[in-house]
């Protein structure tokens, strides 16, 4: 409980009148016992704040970047209207900068025996679980000259979702995935693809898929048409070590990555191939295998959720050892990390040979743009130094990549926002060719 501004201001204005007709002590007395006979008055008429009901709904997830709106139904149960000023604590992540204030404070009329509701409109900053804090009520009386003030702790929870920006490219990676599916006009074939149909023989077929068989049968020359391999297996495994937690633009390299993991997984499950996630440090972070193309994406998003770069280094053996005991079977293990050459040289290359004799390996990693603004760089001594640097840096990379090639991993090195279609073009090449 408290005294408002109005109280104050009350006292005040008496003063006045006080100094011009009965300066003194007894003048004194006679204002302030008349304020605080105002103020005893409103507090006894102001609603009760802990007999207040308080009950939470709204949005469980949201899409970082986007809106979420939780609502707050206030029940008044007791026998006096409700005048109040209400404050929805969350942490501050959960709105942009400088917008917490409007969107977490609310006005509330509610009559004796009703209820309203108010919504709170959240925009978080950052990707995670974002948990209601205390409610605060502060109930006026009639005058508001004096307030009861109390808080409620109504428990909600937000998930807020990796943004998938790279879903743009989805339409244009499904129909090229058509073409190799045979879908539309464009038939493939490559080594180790699957076997769909028969057709008649048409000027400008390769006579190597001729099918002399079926061809003695018929009167016409029939020839092969092909398909891209399905129900294949794919693994994505996130580093999610120090080297993850580097920041390119404005994101950390662990959400570019994660971005271009979604478009591969929502590629590979329209493809009939099966797809499973391994997030992995020194220990896992998050494991999603089993799930259907329906359950697989809304999966992966919600794992990769609250997922957080460590800075530790990452242990390569255990990672190898982890993903070896996930992926059992033949597969496709994508594994998304960094090409530096210190971590790479001294972690993975060494026990790269485990992974790539049982399965086919492909390393994505996050390139940072400025480093190619920088080795261009000229006009000064300090540039011409950055620009040194730069190109030493450049260089390691692309040492690291062909030392990678040379084990048969298939590396794409790209900027954020070319990363996740690079990574869907080289995965299609993969596939059209009969690699997986």
């Amino acid at each position: 409980m408290g005294v408002t501004g109005r109280a104050a201001l009350l006292a005040a204005l008496g003063s006045v009148p006080l100094g011009v007709w009965a300066p003194g002590w007894t003048g004194v007395l006679a204002v302030n016992a008349s304020v605080a006979v105002a103020c005893a008055c409103d507090f006894a008429l102001a609603a009760p704040v802990r007999r207040l009901g308080l009950t939470r709904s709204g949005d469980t997830s949201v899409r970082l970047g986007e809106a979420a709106d939780v609502t707050l139904t206030v029940t008044n149960p007791t026998g006096r209207p409700l005048r109040a000023q209400l404050r929805d604590a969350w942490p501050p992540s959960s709105w942009q900068p400088g917008t917490e204030g409007p969107a977490s404070r609310h006005l509330l009329t509610i009559p004796a025996g009703e209820r309203r509701r108010v919504t709170t409109r959240l925009r978080p900053t950052r990707r995670g679980d974002r948990e209601a804090d205390r409610v605060t009520i502060r109930s006026y009386g009639p005058l508001r000259l004096f307030s009861r003030q109390g808080t409620h702790r109504v428990p909600w929870t937000v998930r807020v979702l990796p943004p998938f920006t790279s879903r743009r490219h989805l339409p244009s990676k499904l129909a090229r995935l058509r073409e190799l599916d045979g879908r539309t006009s464009v038939l493939t074939r490559g080594e180790g693809t699957e076997f769909d149909s028969l057709r008649e023989y048409v000027p400008g077929d390769d006579t190597r898929s001729i099918d002399w068989r079926a061809t003695a049968r018929h009167t016409a020359v029939a020839v092969r048409t092909w398909r891209p391999e399905r129900d294949r297996h794919i693994l994505l495994v996130l580093d999610t070590g120090r080297t993850s937690a580097g920041r390119v633009g404005d994101v950390p390299r662990l959400d570019a990555s994660m971005d271009a993991a979604l478009l591969l997984a929502a590629l590979a499950s329209r493809a009939g191939d099966r797809v499973g996630m391994l997030a992995y440090d020194r220990r896992v972070r998050a494991l999603v295998q089993g799930r259907s193309a329906r359950d697989v994406l809304p999966s992966l998003v919600d794992a990769m959720a609250t997922l957080e770069p460590e800075l530790v280094e990452t242990n390569a053996r255990g990672l190898t050892a982890t993903a070896l005991r996930t992926a059992p079977r033949r597969s496709l293990i994508v594994l998304l990390t960094t090409l530096d050459a210190a971590p790479m040289e001294e972690g993975l290359l060494p026990v790269l040979g485990r992974l790539t004799q049982r399965h086919t390996v492909m390393v994505a990693s996050v390139a940072d743009p400025r480093i190619a603004r920088l080795a261009t760089a000229r006009g000064s001594v300090d540039a011409v130094y950055e620009a040194a640097a730069a190109a030493q840096a450049q260089s390691e990379r692309r040492r690291t990549a062909d030392q990678l090639r040379r084990h048969g991993v298939t590396v794409v090195d790209a900027i954020p926002d070319e990363l996740a279609p690079a990574l869907a073009d080289a995965y299609l090449a993969l596939k059209s060719a009969g690699r997986l």
